[in-house]
């Protein structure tokens, strides 16, 4: 959050400072707002366009681009006006230096005015400004929790209202019906008493005891 507020403040000095940069002197006392746009890509030339044809245009929209990144807390829309700023600056620095043949320092009030170190100031501040923001914050998204188990496990039963896994017919509901089924002496008839062979008649079944002696 200070990040923001700090970058912001840094993006929006630069961009006032390279707007206002074209109404300073450039270059032997002629403002920056008398070199045409056109002058920048064909040639420096003596002719004086308006304001809006004038190099103000593309730190204009430098200008419009900061207010942009800053509102939407975006670093790549406020380092891209720094980069229109410096490099309209640069070219018209070398179409200058083309023209003159050199590009000269002086106090008197000839030669690189103020106006092109607010420019250079300005494009500065603005990707400064970019660094400095911490951008717009991601959101991350929770993973969805996993599903509660739905039979008995070793850490214990299910929680209360879970239901049941059930091997028997859809809808019975019966929790025992997987267990009943794979216990074997659950199993029908396993366990059960054979029935007594028919005896023959004479009480001698073929079983030993007291009812098959022999008569004597």
């Amino acid at each position: 959050m200070i990040r923001n507020v700090v970058g912001s403040v840094l993006a929006l000095v630069g961009a006032t400072a390279a707007v206002w940069s074209p109404f300073r002197a450039w270059y032997d006392g002629r403002h920056g707002s008398d070199y045409a746009i056109g002058d920048l890509f064909t040639g420096i030339t003596g002719s004086e366009p308006g304001v809006l044809g004038s190099i103000l245009l593309p730190f204009a929209f430098a200008a419009l681009v900061t207010l942009v990144g800053v509102v939407l807390r975006s670093r790549l829309l406020v380092a891209l006006a720094g980069v229109v700023v410096l490099g309209f600056t640069v070219l018209w620095m070398v179409r200058v230096g083309q023209a003159e043949g050199s590009l000269v320092v002086s106090g008197d009030g000839r030669g690189l005015g103020d106006g092109v170190a607010n420019a250079f100031g300005g494009g500065v501040l603005l990707l400064l400004g970019a660094a400095v923001m911490s951008g717009r914050r991601r959101t991350h998204r929770l993973a969805p929790a996993a599903p509660p188990p739905t039979h008995p496990t070793l850490d214990g039963p299910p929680p209360a209202g879970a239901p049941y896994e059930t091997g028997g017919p859809r809808g019975t509901g019966d929790p025992y019906d997987t267990e009943t089924r794979s216990m074997p002496y659950a199993a029908p008839g396993r366990f059960d008493v054979p029935a007594e062979p028919p005896g023959d008649g004479t009480g001698r079944d073929g079983r030993p005891g007291r009812d098959n002696r022999p008569p004597g």
